[in-house]
C-alpha cells in the first residue's frame, strides 16, 4: 500500500529532509508521478524518434589511442572540432579499464540499494564529512518541481581522505577511477588548450604554459553517482533538468539504459565559426539522445572552458530522461579550478577577437552562484557574461 503524503510538506519532508529519496518514494508504493514532481511542459522529455536521434548514432567515437600515434593530428581535430561545435563526444581505448567501469555501475547500484537511514547519515548537516553529501533532486528548496534523481557526492582531496571518509559500497572503486581517469584528462585537455594558444608539440616554451593551464583547471576533482528510480510517468518529469556544467570537464559513464540529452542549436551572430560539418544541417535548436556505447566514456565540456576559450568551445546544455522500464545509474567525474582560482578568457584570445565575451572573475563566485539557483539550462553563464557586447 502506497504511503500518504496528504499533509503539506510531508512529501518533500520525506523525500529530502529525512533522506529517503525517490527511492524511497517508489518502494512506498506510489502508482503515479506526485504533483511536486510534474514538469512544466515546456521542460518535459518526449521519447526522440529515429530521426532526430541521427546525430549521435552517426557520429563514431573518438580512439584515444591515436593521439600518442601517428595519428595524433586527425584525433585531436575531432575533439577539436566537437568542442567547438558541440560541446560532447564520446570517447574509447581512453585507457581505463572496462572492468573498472562494470565496477563503478555495481557500486552505485549496491549504494543507492541500501535502507534510506544508511545513506541518511551523508546527509548535508549530518554528513560526518564536508567531503561527501547525500542528496535528492537538485536544489529542492529553490525548485519549482523537483527532479527524478538521488545522488551521492564525493569531493576528492587526498586518498587516505577518499579510504577515510568515502563510502564503504564505493570508495575503492571511486578512488581507483578517480586516479585512472587523471591522465585521460590530461592529454583531452591538453590538445584543447594547445589548440586555443596555438601551440606545436615542437614550442618546448608554449608546451609549459599549457601544462601549467591543464593542471590549474582541472586540480579539483570529485566524483558523483546519480540514482534514476524507476518512474511510472517518464512523460511527466525529468532525471535532471537542462542545464550546463560550471566546472571545467565532465567525464560521464552511462549505464546500458541511457538516457541523457543534448541540446544542438546554431550559432549566435557573436559565435565564431568553427561550426562541425555534422551540425551544419541543423536549423533550429534540436535535443539529441547521447546513446549509450559499451565501454566508452561521454566527456563534456564546462562552462570553466567556454569562459576561458572566450565562447570557442561550448558548454552545452543537456537533460536527462526517466524510464518506466529499470531504475538505472550514472557516473560522473567532475574537475574544475580550486575555488581562489581567476577564471577569464585567455588573453590572447581576446586580442585575437578584439573583445572579451566573459569577465575575469573567482571560481568560487561562479561556483557559489551557479548551486543556489535552480536547473534553467545556460542561464547560469549570464553571470560571467559582459552584457555590453
Amino acid at each position: 500500500m502506497a504511503t500518504c503524503f496528504e499533509q503539506e510538506g510531508s512529501l518533500f519532508n520525506f523525500v529530502v529532509r529525512d533522506g529517503n529519496g525517490v527511492k524511497g518514494l517508489v518502494d512506498s508504493g506510489i502508482s503515479k508521478v506526485p504533483d511536486q514532481y510534474i514538469q512544466p511542459p515546456n521542460e518535459r522529455i518526449p521519447e526522440l524518434s529515429i530521426d532526430r536521434q541521427q546525430y549521435f548514432q552517426h557520429v563514431a567515437p573518438i580512439d584515444l589511442s591515436l593521439l600518442d600515434g601517428p595519428s595524433h593530428d586527425q584525433a585531436a581535430e575531432a575533439i577539436v572540432k566537437a568542442t567547438e561545435s558541440v560541446g560532447f563526444f564520446q570517447v574509447v581505448n581512453h585507457g581505463v579499464p572496462i572492468q573498472l567501469l562494470e565496477s563503478l555501475k555495481d557500486s552505485a547500484h549496491r549504494f543507492f540499494g541500501q535502507p534510506a537511514e544508511k545513506k541518511a547519515v551523508y546527509l548535508k548537516g549530518v554528513s560526518p564529512s564536508p567531503l561527501v553529501k547525500y542528496a535528492t533532486s537538485f536544489a529542492p528548496d529553490c525548485e519549482k518541481s523537483l527532479e527524478w534523481r538521488d545522488y551521492i557526492s564525493m569531493a576528492y582531496t587526498t586518498d587516505g581522505d577518499a579510504l577515510n571518509h568515502w563510502p564503504n559500497h564505493c570508495k575503492e572503486v571511486a578512488l581507483e577511477y578517480v586516479k585512472t581517469t587523471r591522465r585521460m584528462v590530461e592529454k583531452i585537455m591538453e590538445v584543447l588548450i594547445g589548440h586555443l594558444l596555438g601551440v606545436t608539440a615542437d614550442e618546448d616554451e608554449y608546451q609549459s604554459r599549457v601544462a601549467e593551464l591543464v593542471g590549474a583547471l582541472t586540480d579539483v576533482r570529485g566524483v558523483n553517482m546519480n540514482f534514476y528510480p524507476r518512474c511510472p510517468n517518464p512523460d511527466l518529469t525529468v532525471g535532471v533538468g537542462r542545464h550546463c556544467d560550471p566546472g571545467t570537464l565532465t567525464v560521464l559513464l552511462q549505464d546500458g539504459i541511457g538516457g541523457l540529452y543534448v541540446k544542438l542549436e546554431e550559432e549566435d551572430e557573436q559565435d565564431h565559426q568553427h561550426k562541425d560539418k555534422a551540425t551544419a544541417g541543423i536549423k533550429q535548436p534540436q535535443w539529441m539522445e547521447v546513446p549509450p556505447i559499451p565501454g566508452a566514456l561521454v566527456i563534456n565540456v564546462g562552462d570553466v572552458l567556454e569562459i576561458i576559450s572566450n565562447g570557442r568551445y561550448k558548454s552545452a546544455e543537456h537533460r536527462v530522461r526517466t524510464t518506466s522500464i529499470q531504475s538505472r545509474v550514472s557516473i560522473l567525474l567532475f574537475t574544475t579550478p580550486p575555488h581562489t582560482h581567476k577564471i577569464g578568457p585567455l588573453p590572447q584570445l581576446v586580442d585575437r577577437d578584439g573583445a572579451a565575451r566573459y569577465r575575469d572573475l573567482v571560481f568560487l563566485d561562479y561556483f557559489s552562484n551557479y548551486f543556489t539557483n535552480a536547473h534553467k539550462g545556460k542561464k547560469a553563464l549570464d553571470y560571467a557574461k559582459i552584457t555590453s557586447l
